[in-house]
């Protein structure tokens, strides 16, 4: 699914097969891999055909629960201590929308998608994060159970029916570029969510600048891996019948 191994593997074929015919392929190969995923315009317009678009937090209406889905942090074993991520934008946003009044709890859900134990239990960690930026324990819920998407829907679901049944506001907060499948997700198990997408990579004016068009970008090779995977996992999730 990776571009970059995509691109790899054409260079090896270049360098290292004997067929003039293929290394000629090869080579052109290589060029449109690279010159295509690290194009950074490219990239975000691509983006766009599966990013829900964001919004401003004014234009958010007052709902009961903010539910942020994990994958925000790493745990660094050396300082004991969680380390932030790009995704990290959902926690951030999240407390925004607590400290704005547009919404009256904040609910984490996720353990961690490791089969292996890590170190990282993050709905419990960032908890204890919460906590120590002010916000009184009782306004955070936590779901400690879920790996993955679907069981982030299908745990805060229990959570929330057992006990919060008079709460029937609520608004997701994930990236763009996740939020499709999550919110088919939550909706599949009963729960209607308003959209609250971060971290966006859609230039949704697109007012982009010069060097995006023209100036490669090899982060955008990983950026690639990130949006395969989101692709992949919406039709993986509707084949399994999760959403």
């Amino acid at each position: 699914m990776s571009p970059f191994f995509w691109f790899i593997m054409s260079i090896g074929i270049f360098f290292f097969t004997k067929k003039k015919g293929l290394k000629r392929k090869s080579k052109w190969i290589s060029i449109i891999i690279f010159f295509l995923f690290t194009n950074s315009v490219i990239f975000s317009e691509f983006c766009g055909l599966l990013e829900v678009p964001g919004t401003t937090i004014k234009a958010i209406k007052k709902h009961d629960v903010a539910i942020v889905l994990g994958g925000m942090f790493e745990f660094n074993s050396d300082t004991k201590s969680i380390s932030i991520r790009r995704q990290g934008d959902r926690l951030i946003q999240a407390v925004n929308l607590y400290k704005m009044n547009k919404v009256d709890k904040i609910l984490i859900t996720g353990d961690s998608g490791f089969i292996t134990d890590r170190g990282l239990h993050e709905a419990k960690q960032v908890k204890e994060l919460l906590i120590l930026w002010g916000i009184p324990t009782n306004d955070i819920i936590t779901e400690e159970k879920s790996k993955n998407t679907h069981e982030n829907a299908l745990e805060t679901a229990k959570v929330l029916r057992k006990s919060y049944p008079h709460m029937n506001r609520f608004i997701l907060v994930t990236s763009g570029i996740h939020m499709k499948r999550a919110l088919s997700c939550f909706q599949k198990e009963g729960l209607t969510c308003t959209s609250f997408s971060t971290d966006l990579y859609t230039n949704q004016t697109g007012n982009y600048y010069w060097d995006q068009y023209f100036i490669p970008n090899m982060d955008n090779f990983n950026q690639w891996n990130k949006l395969n995977k989101e692709i992949s996992g919406f039709l993986i999730y509707k084949i399994m019948g999760y959403n």
